[in-house]
Order: structure tokens, then sequence, then C-alpha cells
């Protein structure tokens, strides 16, 4: 089982969803495990989930996930409570690992519903950091932030 860290939104998320290029209420958003060696940063270059580097090969209960429905589903829940925004992830994703271990070390999540799957958020999956392994025959389960992956707030008063 991996904690997740805190949850980064990608520098372009921002953009994107002032721009309604991600829709965190009805578009579909999937999740992937990356390698210690991924260029997994805030600013990638670009937005893209192709753009980021070292996914976890498909392999031993592990997809790797490519767009148009590859990968594990994730589903996002949108509240406010008091002026705050909470997105939060409904179910812990899960893989199986079946001959084999699932090794990672980050995880992000990415809208499949918009052009070339822009990324929205990612987190280590180990605070130490260090790689999360789920040995043959058990899972890798993601449990989720209990306060939400993602929190927006209004301006600040002058």
């Amino acid at each position: 089982m991996a904690a997740a860290g805190k949850w980064k939104l990608f520098e372009h998320a921002k953009l994107n969803i002032a721009n309604s290029l991600i829709d965190l209420d009805t578009h579909s958003f999937y999740i992937a495990l990356f390698l210690s060696t991924s260029n997994i940063a805030l600013d990638v270059g670009t937005s893209l989930l192709g753009d980021l580097t070292n996914q976890v090969a498909t392999n031993f209960g592990y997809t790797q996930a490519t767009g148009g429905g590859t990968g594990k589903a994730v589903t996002l829940a949108v509240s406010e409570a008091a002026g705050v925004i909470t997105v939060d992830e409904t179910t812990n994703p899960v893989w199986n690992a079946a001959g084999g271990d699932i090794v990672a070390r980050w995880a992000a999540i990415f809208d499949d519903t918009a052009a070339g799957d822009p990324l929205l958020c990612f987190c280590l999956l180990d605070a130490t950091p260090a790689n999360v392994t789920a040995a043959d025959g058990n899972p890798l389960t993601i449990t989720m932030a209990v306060g939400g992956i993602l929190t927006l707030s209004g301006a600040t008063a002058d």
C-alpha cells in the first residue's frame, strides 16, 4: 500500500482548467505510475501524458496508460464548502501484482477526454522518497490524500 503524498498541480494544468480544456466535473481521468527515473516535475515543458518519461511498463498486473481509455480509471468528485473547492478521488486505485513485482515512485493523473491527454497532478508514492513495491501476488493500492487531491480557494482581499 502506498499513501500518496501531497498532490501537486502541473503548471500547465492551471491554465488548462482556466481555459476549460480540463473539466474536473465531466471529463474522464486516469492514473499512471512512473519510475524514479521519470522526468515528472511541476513543469515538464509541456502538458501532455506522452511528454512524461519512464512510465512503469505493461507487465505483472500493470497496464501502461497511453490515453484512449487505457490504464486505471479514477473518478473525481468536486465539492464546495465555505468558499473552498475540493477535488477528490472517490476510490483508491489498485493494481494486483501477478507474475512479478510492480515497482513505482510516482503517480500522475491525466484527463483522458481532452485531446492529447493533458496532465492534471502528480505525487510521490513514498515520502522518503523511495520506490514502492507490490510483490508478486500482492496489491499496490494508492491511498489518496484524506483532505482531497486538490483544493481551490478564492482570491485574497485588498
